[in-house]
């Protein structure tokens, strides 16, 4: 990958002296340029380098991502087109045009509600105790859909409010309290020894992401991640155009 993008710069600004050109994890890389010229010759140059060591580029599983652009020429691979997509999944979460974090969340509420609904006959098993109901449907529920990954993700206030919104009810149905009965949130969380979505997502940043971060080089791209801002001022009018291809 060094050997590939080491000649020009041809990814996107970083920093005022250095530039982003790909996102690497295992064997995904995303590759990232402002014009169609700059990705295809940085397409082809990896294509020509892996080539040359026995590894080839799986065509069906290269997709190309682009934003704000007008421009509709294909980014080609050993003369085939590589597909155009509006959105796709990259390790686990959601990436689009849009950016931010809404498709992801409401991917992940729908998976917890798939789940949740499949232990519903836990829940109506009034035999159980408030302790047995966490154990068998709320930690599965919370931490492996509806919270997977929520430490890399940005959150609004709009985020935290369906997700909230969506937990609670969850907890209602495991406590079969009905919808017309009051009662508080913090009383409920107490009820269920659960922390308050916000409190569990900050949790989970310090605990088992950040730790991880802060482990890196000052100069390592995803410890400057943390306090990086955009070089320079935005313009009038739209932004330069980019073009994501991951594989």
């Amino acid at each position: 990958m060094k050997t590939s993008t080491s000649e020009g710069k041809h990814g996107i600004q970083w920093t005022a002296q250095n530039q982003s050109d790909d996102l690497d994890f295992a064997d995904d890389l995303a590759l990232l340029s402002h014009t169609h010229e700059q990705i295809q010759m940085k397409r082809s140059h990896i294509a020509a380098v892996s080539g040359s060591v026995g590894l080839n580029i799986h065509k069906g599983k290269t997709k190309v991502l682009k934003y704000n652009t007008e421009n509709t020429k294909p980014i080609t691979l050993d003369g085939e087109t590589l597909e155009d997509v509006e959105s796709f999944t990259y390790l686990g979460s959601i990436i689009d045009k849009q950016g931010g974090s809404d498709a992801e969340v409401k991917t992940r509420i729908g998976k917890a509600r798939a789940a949740f609904l499949q232990l519903k006959n836990i829940c109506n098993f009034k035999r159980l105790s408030v302790n047995q109901y966490q154990s068998e449907n709320l930690q599965y529920e919370r931490q492996t859909f509806l919270l997977y990954a929520a430490e890399n993700r940005r959150t609004t206030t709009t985020i935290i409010k369906k997700v909230k919104v969506f937990k609670n009810s969850c907890l209602r149905n495991t406590l079969n309290i009905h919808w017309s009965d009051t009662i508080s949130n913090s009383l409920l969380w107490k009820r269920t020894n659960q922390l308050p979505v916000e409190e569990e997502i900050r949790k989970r940043r310090w605990s088992w992401w950040i730790g991880h971060i802060l482990r890196k080089s000052s100069n390592c791209i995803t410890r400057e991640a943390l306090t990086w801002n955009p070089e320079g001022k935005l313009k009038s009018g739209r932004s330069k155009n980019t073009f994501v291809v991951f594989e």
